[in-house]
C-alpha cells in the first residue's frame, strides 16, 4: 500500500440482499404443497407415506421448536427440511420419467425410487430425533415437577401447620408500637 492510497476515496460498500427467513405461514403452505404435489404426481404408495410422515412430523415439532431450547442449527434443519430438503428431493424424482425412474439401476444398482425411499427415511430419521430432542425437554420438566410435588407432599414428611391469626375484636385498639 502506498502512501497515496491512503487518500483515495473508497467504494460504497454494496448491500448484500438477504433473504427473509421462513414465517410460520410459509412453512405450512410448503408442507401443504408437498403433500399435494406427490398424490397429484401419482407417486406410489411407499412414498407417499414417507412424505406424509415427514410433513406431520414437521407440523408436530415447528410450534415447540422455540420453546425447546433447541440448537439454532436444529432449528434450520427443521426449517430447511421443510422448505427445502424435502421439495428438493421429490422434485429431483417426480422429473424423471416414471417407467425409468422406477426401474434402473443408476447408483450402486440402486433405482431412483430406492435412491428417492432412501433419502426420505434419512430425513425422517433426523426430524424425529430432533422431535424426540423438543419433546424431552417438556418430559424433563414434568419430572423435575413431579419430584418436588413428592419432596413436598410425601407421606412421611412432617406437615408444619400455620399458626392461626390472632384475633382482634376492635382494630382500633390494636398496639402497633
Amino acid at each position: 500500500m502506498g502512501l497515496f492510497d491512503w487518500f483515495k476515496e473508497e467504494p460504497e460498500p454494496v448491500p448484500v440482499q438477504v433473504e427473509a427467513a421462513p414465517t410460520p405461514e410459509d412453512i405450512a403452505r410448503s408442507l401443504d404443497t408437498m403433500d399435494a404435489k406427490v398424490v397429484q404426481a401419482q407417486l406410489s404408495s411407499a412414498v407417499i407415506a414417507r412424505v406424509r410422515r415427514i410433513t406431520a412430523r414437521l407440523r408436530d415439532t415447528l410450534p415447540r421448536m422455540s420453546n425447546a431450547g433447541l440448537t439454532s442449527a436444529d432449528q434450520y434443519s427443521l426449517i430447511a427440511t421443510a422448505t427445502n430438503y424435502l421439495p428438493l428431493t421429490v422434485g429431483n424424482y417426480v422429473r424423471l420419467p416414471r417407467d425409468w425412474a422406477d426401474s434402473r439401476p443408476v447408483d450402486a444398482g440402486r433405482s431412483s425410487l430406492l435412491m428417492l425411499i432412501d433419502q426420505l427415511d434419512l430425513l425422517a430419521a433426523t426430524v424425529d430425533k430432533i422431535y424426540d430432542a423438543v419433546l424431552a425437554k417438556d418430559a424433563e420438566a414434568l419430572v423435575v415437577q413431579g419430584r418436588f410435588l413428592a419432596e413436598k407432599f410425601s407421606p412421611g414428611r412432617t406437615v408444619v401447620q400455620p399458626a392461626p391469626a390472632p384475633k382482634v375484636s376492635d382494630p382500633a385498639t390494636l398496639d402497633l408500637g
